[in-house]
C-alpha cells in the first residue's frame, strides 16, 4: 500500500474520528501576504478562489470563486518566509509588495492534527505534509466533509523542519480579529536583519 494513497470516503474518516488540537483564544499566528501583483489581498482575508496549487485547498473542482475559503499561517515568522518564497528560494522584499502580519486569535479554534499518528491511522503517512499536492488537496476535501467541527489543519512545514503551520478553513473566519498586533512590509528597514537571519538559516537569497 502506498504511503500516501487517495483519500478514503468521508464516511470512513468520520467513523475513525479526528485527532483534535485546540488553539486557545489569544494564540498568536503569523502570515506573509501580498498587497500587490495580480491578486492583491488584505491581511485577514481568506482566499475564495481555488483550488490552486497550494497543499490543502479544500475547494471543489473545477477552480472557481467559492464559498469555501482558506488561509495559510504559521506559528513563527521564519516559517512564513520559508513557505512564501519556497518556489524561487529568493526572499524578494518588494515584488508583489509582501507584508508580514501577526495577530491573536479572537476565539479558540479547533484543528485536525496532522503532525502525529492520525495520518497513519487514516491510511496515509506524514507524506500528507510533503507528498503530491493534488492528493493532499483530496484529503483536505475529505477531512472537511467528514468533520464539520474541524476549522483547519495543523501540519508540519516541509520547508522549515516540520515547524508548526496552519491551514484555516472559512469556518474560522470569525476568529480573525479586526486589528493585527504587527503588520509591516518586508521592505521595512526594521525587518532587514531578521530577514537576513532567515535567509542564512534557509539558504535562500535576499533581495
Amino acid at each position: 500500500m502506498p504511503k500516501f494513497p487517495h483519500a478514503p470516503p468521508a464516511a470512513r474518516l468520520a467513523a475513525l474520528g479526528p485527532e483534535r488540537v485546540t488553539l486557545p483564544a489569544g494564540t498568536e499566528l503569523w502570515r506573509i501576504y501580498f498587497r500587490g501583483g495580480a491578486h492583491p489581498v488584505r491581511w485577514g482575508a481568506f482566499r475564495a478562489y481555488g483550488p490552486t496549487n497550494s497543499r490543502f485547498d479544500h475547494h471543489l473542482e473545477p477552480s472557481s470563486v467559492q464559498d469555501r475559503k482558506i488561509a495559510y499561517l504559521a506559528a513563527h515568522g521564519p516559517t512564513c518566509v520559508a513557505e512564501a518564497f519556497q518556489h524561487t528560494r529568493l526572499i524578494d522584499r518588494r515584488a508583489r509588495a509582501p507584508w508580514l502580519v501577526r495577530f491573536a486569535l479572537g476565539r479558540a479554534v479547533t484543528l485536525l492534527d496532522l503532525t502525529g499518528a492520525w495520518p497513519t491511522r487514516a491510511g496515509a503517512s506524514m507524506a500528507i505534509n510533503s507528498g503530491p499536492r493534488p492528493r493532499a488537496r483530496e484529503w483536505s476535501r475529505a477531512i472537511y466533509a467528514a468533520f464539520p467541527d474541524i476549522e483547519g489543519l495543523l501540519y508540519g512545514s516541509s520547508m522549515h523542519a516540520n515547524r508548526p503551520a496552519i491551514a484555516l478553513y472559512e469556518r474560522a473566519l470569525d476568529a480573525v480579529p479586526k486589528t493585527p498586533l504587527f503588520n509591516r512590509p518586508l521592505a521595512d528597514p526594521a525587518l532587514l536583519r531578521p530577514l537576513r537571519n532567515a535567509a542564512v538559516d534557509l539558504g535562500y537569497g535576499l533581495l
